[in-house]
């Protein structure tokens, strides 16, 4: 189907803007032929069309309805000309919200209401209605954390309807990200609002000027009409119905906001009379937010409120106030009682302890609560201290022991001193050396060591507090500066008399922790009325050396850090001394320590001989007093203010006396040794140093020694001891500054060189008798006699088997020690050739064959041992010579020089022993 004509054209629409329902007037072209050939009417996207009143081609009146958007076109559609287009077009304005008790000039729809708790529309009962959005601009809600909020804000909300109505919360909550521009607007629409209800009723009858005019027009229609017929009943005209009808609505509206209003006034005079007395507000409530405060621990608020009370009603005279402040002075007496008795509670820190004092001074407490809680911590400390005693000393009653992580004592390493053996000898023989020290010490902590160790913590962690309590009591710092502008000269009178008494409790700690420590260490130092509240540790054992140098480092690194509080010497002097002795005693202890150590070295000595005759026992020796002196090291080092243990001349002897007693131990296990049967000594172990080219004998045979060969490698071990151990010692003892070493030196080479000559003169005796007794057998055997014999053919057996007991000598003491040799041959020869040289002066006559055999024999002897001849043995060969007649002949010259080249000769290969000293002896 064709259309006849144009379309319909929108150039004009007034109003241009306005609310929902508002009343516009549309002009345009070809709007329609009719009211029935007008079917359809938008604006802003919502249908209008039932309120639509068509008045010609080219006007249109109409009300606007809730559109979605807030802008659009005004589009008509007719049968005649279809759907048509708009030039202009329309905004929509948000409606302002009506309050409960805001004038309208309409009539408002009570189910359809704008809820702005919920930000939508919703149907309740009118009562319920809340100011509408005051700013009048768009509400943009922020993703801020409503936690957050109420921290920035406590105590405040975001409804501007309470009484605690904050505006930047508000602002944060519903238009954070407004604009600037968007700002200034709502700050005109405010103006605006407060404008209008400025203005009143005029305000009122300008915003609903419109509704009048019509109303009033709708009136005088009605009027007209009704004149017109001129219909009049019994009760009156149309008009006069009407009338009476509004009153009728008028009375019935006010008696529903009756009382709704009622409440209005009643507010108003009740916030009008709390205006009155907003003023004493503070006053009325202190006494419960006191104690409201003291419960959550603001006493800084507690405090503050009191001064301000205190010079706005101290010296009111209004019965009421005074009543209410008497509870406030009641309450604050409570504080005071409350803040003292959690000053004196203990434990306590230093802030907490300073944050009380000041609130005490604040609050103008009577007394000196600081001195009192100095007095109460100087007590605390003591209590402590004995309780730390007592508990220990329980725990040693009821349990064997006191376990505790491995305290790394042995920190410093300790060299072993071999620097007089070679390389290889010095590897053997230390690995060789085990320590008889008990290495367990150092997993068990005694119970004394711990308590040491607990005691000094306790009394660190607690008098730094102390002393800087003092200290700020002194410079009046744990004062606010009104309590020290007011107390200041008071105090300083306090100061100058408790510096005194300051000093007297310091001291008594001092002594406390001194006495506790002898107590548990020293307990010979105490007096016996202190025995009972400082001892009674009842233990057997001593504590060993190395632990009571734990303790002394403990001690040292107590008295470091209470000297760094700047704390006097004086006070402290009782620590020094307390340090001294215990290093006097550690020193003896490890002394008397290593003497029952070098008493169970015997038991270690393994009898393996190295190339230079010595066994490894010289060396554990010498390992073992290195180990104490250089476990000595830090306690004989003198730290800054400590006196040197050798200070005393008592200390000196009885050390001296020590360390001697220590050498003369270890001389009596060599003798003990020399001395062991055959059956005691323990030869599974026994080995041989394959180094040593020239041994043979038993000792290859069947690897056991017998009291001969111990007796030389004890003698061994003593020449080495005499020459080189003896004197490094010295040198330790000196470089640990130990006093009276020629002294220790001197009585111990004594001891080791009669023990020395006593075990050498033993082991001669036991080689040289059996020699010089075969000697006159020897000669006299089968009837010889010098007056009668035969010419001589050789050397005979008897002196042939002395050399041969000779070489044996000689092969067993090389086997031991080749230093020995000469000192021992020389004096088995000096044996046989006195024995010789009496024999021969026994006898009354010889014979020319006799003569020429005793000279033979007598220069062989004399020949062969030329090496080893000493002047006794020379002047023993002498005097046997001169006993004999002399050689006449060149005959028995030459037969004497034969018959020894040819025992020379026969007898080489057992003779070499000799030449081979010989040529030694002469390479040295």
């Amino acid at each position: 189907m064709s259309r006849s004509r144009q379309p319909p054209l929108v150039t004009g629409i007034s109003p241009n803007e306005g609310i929902p329902w508002t009343k516009v007037t549309i002009r345009g072209e070809n709007l329609g032929t009719g009211p029935t050939d007008l079917i359809g009417l938008t604006i802003c996207g919502h249908n209008c069309l039932l309120t639509a009143e068509w008045m010609s081609a080219s006007k249109i009146v109409c009300r606007v309805g809730q559109a979605k958007n807030d802008k659009g076109d005004i589009i008509v559609t007719t049968k005649s000309g279809g759907k048509g287009t708009s030039t202009v077009s329309f905004k929509l304005l948000k409606p302002e919200k009506i309050g409960l008790l805001d004038q309208s000039a309409v009539w408002v729809d009570e189910m359809n209401y704008y809820d702005m708790r919920t930000d939508r529309n919703k149907g309740i009962p009118p009562l319920s209605l809340r100011p509408a959005n005051p700013l009048g601009i768009e509400i943009e809600k922020s993703k801020f954390p409503q936690k957050n909020l109420e921290t920035l804000f406590p105590g405040m909300s975001a409804d501007f309807t309470s009484e605690n109505f904050s505006a930047a919360w508000y602002l944060i909550e519903n238009h954070s990200t407004t604009s600037f521009e968007q700002l200034k607007m709502a700050v005109t629409n405010l103006k605006r609002q407060a404008n209008k209800k400025s203005e009143g009723s005029l305000a009122y009858v300008k915003g609903g000027l419109s509704t009048f005019f019509e109303a009033q027009d709708a009136l005088s229609a009605i009027h007209q009409k009704l004149e017109a017929d001129g219909t009049e009943k019994v009760e009156g005209s149309m008009t006069q119905k009407l009338e009476n009808v509004l009153n009728r609505a008028s009375t019935t509206a006010d008696t529903l906001f009756q009382e709704v209003l009622g409440r209005k006034d009643k507010a108003d005079s009740t916030r009008n009379a709390l205006n009155v007395l907003q003023r004493f507000k503070f006053l009325f409530n202190l006494p419960l937010n006191i104690e409201r405060n003291i419960q959550k621990g603001d006493y800084d608020v507690v405090i503050n409120d009191y001064e301000k009370a205190k010079s706005l009603f101290g010296k009111t005279e209004v019965q009421v106030f005074k009543k209410y402040y008497a509870e406030v002075e009641t309450r604050i007496e409570a504080l005071r009682e409350l803040l003292l008795a959690k000053l004196l509670e203990t434990p306590s820190t230093l802030h907490d302890q300073k944050r009380y004092i000041r609130y005490l001074s604040d609050l103008h407490a009577l007394g000196d609560p600081a001195w009192q809680c100095i007095g109460a911590q100087h007590r605390w400390i003591l209590q402590l201290m004995h309780g730390c005693k007592e508990g220990y000393v329980q725990d040693l009653k009821g349990t064997p022991g006191l376990h505790s992580p491995m305290l790394d004592l042995d920190n410093d390493t300790r060299p072993l001193v071999l620097g007089h053996l070679s390389q290889t000898a010095s590897l053997k023989r230390g690995s060789s050396f085990q320590s008889g020290r008990d290495d367990s010490w150092r997993y068990k902590t005694p119970h004394r060591v711990a308590f040491v160790e607990k005691l000094t913590k306790l009394v660190l962690s607690q008098l730094p507090n102390f002393w800087k309590l003092w200290i700020s009591y002194v410079n009046g710092s744990l004062f606010s500066e009104t309590a020290e502008k007011s107390g200041q000269i008071e105090r300083s009178k306090n100061v100058r008399q408790r510096q005194n008494d300051f000093k007297k409790m310091i001291q008594e700690v001092m002594q406390c922790l001194v006495k506790l420590i002898r107590g548990a260490l020293l307990p010979l130092s105490i007096p016996e009325c202190g025995v009972r509240q400082y001892g009674g540790w009842e233990v057997k054992s001593e504590l060993s050396g190395q632990w009571l140098a734990h303790v002394i480092q403990t001690i040292r690194l107590t008295y470091e850090s209470l000297t760094a509080l700047e704390i006097p010497n004086d006070m402290l002097q009782t620590i020094q001394d307390l340090i001294l002795d215990l290093r006097v005693r550690c020193v003896m202890v490890t002394l008397q320590h290593t003497a029952e150590e070098i008493k169970r070295l015997a038991e270690k000595e393994d009898w393996i001989v190295d190339n230079e005759g010595l066994t490894s026992l010289p060396c554990q020796f010498e390992q073992c007093i290195v180990h104490s002196l250089q476990s000595l090291k830090g306690v004989l080092e003198c730290k800054p203010g400590e006196a040197s243990v050798f200070q005393q001349p008592k200390t000196q002897e009885e050390v001296c006396q020590l360390s001697i007693n220590i050498m003369q131990i270890f001389i009596y296990c060599l003798e003990q040794l020399s001395t062991k049967p055959d059956a005691d000594v323990d030869t599974t172990h026994l080995s041989i140093d394959v180094s040593s080219p020239d041994l043979f004998g038993s000792i290859h045979e069947d690897f056991s020694l017998t009291s001969e060969q111990r007796l030389l490698i004890v003698l061994s071990n003593c020449c080495y001891l005499e020459r080189h151990t003896f004197l490094n010692i010295a040198e330790h003892f000196e470089k640990h500054n130990f006093q009276g070493i020629e002294k220790i030196t001197q009585v111990s080479m004594a001891s080791l060189k009669e023990l020395d000559q006593r075990l050498f003169e033993n082991y001669i005796e036991l080689k040289a008798d059996p020699i010089v007794g075969s000697l006159e057998p020897g000669i006299y055997a089968g009837y010889f006699d010098w007056k009668d014999c035969l010419p001589p053919t050789g050397v005979r057996n008897y002196l042939k088997e002395a050399l041969v007991n000779i070489i044996a000598v000689h092969a067993e003491v090389f086997t031991i020690s080749k230093e020995l040799v000469p000192r021992v041959l020389s004096k088995v020869v000096e044996a046989v050739s006195e024995e010789l040289s009496r024999l021969m002066q026994c006898v009354s006559s010889f014979s020319k064959n006799g003569a020429l055999q005793a000279r033979l024999e007598i220069c062989a002897l004399r020949d062969t041992v030329a090496v080893h001849l000493t002047p006794e043995s020379k002047s023993s060969f002498k005097q046997a010579l001169e006993a004999l007649p002399q050689l006449s002949s060149g005959a028995d010259k030459k037969l004497l020089e034969e018959l020894l080249n040819k025992f020379k000769s026969s007898m080489h290969l057992q003779l070499t022993c000799f030449q081979a000293a010989s040529s030694t002896m002469m390479k040295t």
